[in-house]
């Protein structure tokens, strides 16, 4: 056996006697006479179990279960009580003990509640950790998602939050590409300093050349000072380039040059600045393509995408516009103070069917919409735009491969089923996803 013990006792004998059995049997022991003491040291390193003893001075049994449970929620205790003291026992169990064993003790039994009590503390431990590995599988930073394909992003952007290395994002218009750059700042080494965005398409290109690289008093007409450029506000942190398929073809050299020098001239400048900020570009126009008509450099292309990812459209997501849908609404909920319980299954229906030319701040829009209008504890039919109303497939998809015109009924009993085996089967889980009380869902499920 194995397994961290800690013996309080007033009893130093009985702590040594304790402390000698348990290492013979493969226990790690250590043990302390005061149960403040205990409470002190548990704060510097692990424990698996908890023994003490129930009647000591200055400080309980009972006393210290109850400090133990409240700050150290996983660590089982075992509480000692004199033989035949039932009431002591149940005492001790309402105080938060995994277990009590009664004096005289036996060695050979305790060490089976120890084993007991390791494994259960093993298995909470477990439990938490698959938890945390759910949460970490649908979500990064702002960025939510089930889908295979955004798992699979989740996967990428774990890897790539740690480095240093240039990134460009790629993807449809509304797919969330500055929320990617955001959240491969915040969760790397530079999340403490800067993050500075800037709109590559959004300004004239003079002026966004003053905007990058600075410039100097008397520089231009409107230079009345000296201003630092963003490459320099985002020293030590991250510069974002969204847009940069859109940079102007003129000031492409200078950038591809200040990326690979790592330094800066400002305009009216005569020395060159040195910076230190991780660059990540983001655009919706094919580069390649681009470098083709002429239109961007494909050394500059090499430079900017080191790492490229790419963002998957809505419309391949499949039921994450379900989830986006609630995370929205609740939101806007909050936001609001309107409340609201979800939609209704008309509604799910129809924002699965839609394609979404404008990925999820199209679904977004809408969801903002939904709930401002509605008089509903649901979203209706009703309460979406008319686009989305009157939106008609030509085929509906179910699954990943069965693609046929069924009538409704069938579709809805399908996806339904879509929905349980995608989440293991867990009906609580489907419940919420299809805006469906579990009554409902059971009484689907028969029908």
């Amino acid at each position: 056996m194995h397994g961290r013990i800690l013996i309080v006792d007033d009893d130093q004998s009985m702590c040594e006697m304790l402390s000698t059995s348990l290492k013979g049997l493969g226990f790690s022991p250590s043990w302390y006479t005061s149960a403040q003491e205990a409470l002190d040291n548990m704060h510097q390193q692990e424990f698996d179990v908890l023994l003490s003893d129930l009647n000591m001075p200055m400080m309980t049994g009972l006393d210290l279960c109850k400090r133990v449970t409240a700050d150290f929620v996983d660590l089982p205790v075992i509480i000692i009580t004199a033989f035949g003291s039932m009431d002591s026992a149940i005492e001790a169990i309402r105080a938060g003990a995994y277990d009590f064993v009664t004096k005289p003790i036996d060695v050979d039994l305790l060490a089976i509640n120890l084993g007991r009590a390791v494994q259960h503390r093993e298995l909470t431990r477990q439990v938490k950790s698959l938890s945390q590995e759910i949460n970490k599988g649908s979500k990064f930073g702002d960025l939510i998602g089930e889908s295979p394909v955004m798992r699979k992003l989740f996967t990428q952007l774990c890897r790539v939050s740690s480095t240093d290395t240039s990134v460009l994002i790629t993807g449809e218009s509304g797919t969330g590409k500055e929320l990617v750059a955001k959240a491969l700042h915040y969760k790397g080494a530079r999340a403490s300093k800067p993050f500075v965005p800037i709109n590559c398409a959004a300004l004239p290109e003079m002026l966004l050349e003053s905007e990058l690289f600075g410039h100097k008093r008397g520089a231009f007409t409107d230079a009345k000072s000296d201003r630092d450029g963003l490459f320099r506000q985002a020293d030590g942190g991250t510069l974002f380039l969204d847009e940069i398929g859109d940079f102007p073809i003129a000031l492409q050299p200078k950038l591809l040059r200040a990326l690979e020098e790592r330094r800066v001239r400002p305009l009216g400048g005569n020395n060159e600045i040195e910076f230190d900020a991780r660059i990540i570009a983001a655009t919706n126009h094919p580069l390649e393509e681009e470098q083709h008509k002429g239109h961007f450099r494909e050394d500059l292309f090499y430079r900017l995408s080191v790492i490229q990812l790419e963002l998957p459209p809505l419309r391949k997501r499949g039921s994450d516009v379900l989830l986006l849908a609630k995370h929205f609404l609740n939101i806007f909920s909050v936001k609001t103070g309107k409340k609201n319980s979800g939609m209704t299954n008309p509604v799910a229906q129809k924002l699965l069917a839609y394609n979404w030319p404008g990925n999820v701040r199209e679904l977004k829009n809408v969801m903002e919409r939904a709930l401002a209008l509605t008089s509903h504890e649901k979203i209706v039919l009703e309460d979406l735009p008319v686009k989305q109303q009157n939106y008609q497939s030509t085929k509906m998809q179910i699954g990943n491969n069965a693609e046929e015109l069924v009538p409704l009924a069938e579709v809805e009993q399908r996806y339904i089923m879509h929905v349980l085996e995608t989440v293991g089967g867990n009906r609580t889980q489907a419940s919420k996803i299809l805006g469906l009380d579990r009554k409902t869902l059971y009484r689907k499920l028969q029908t």
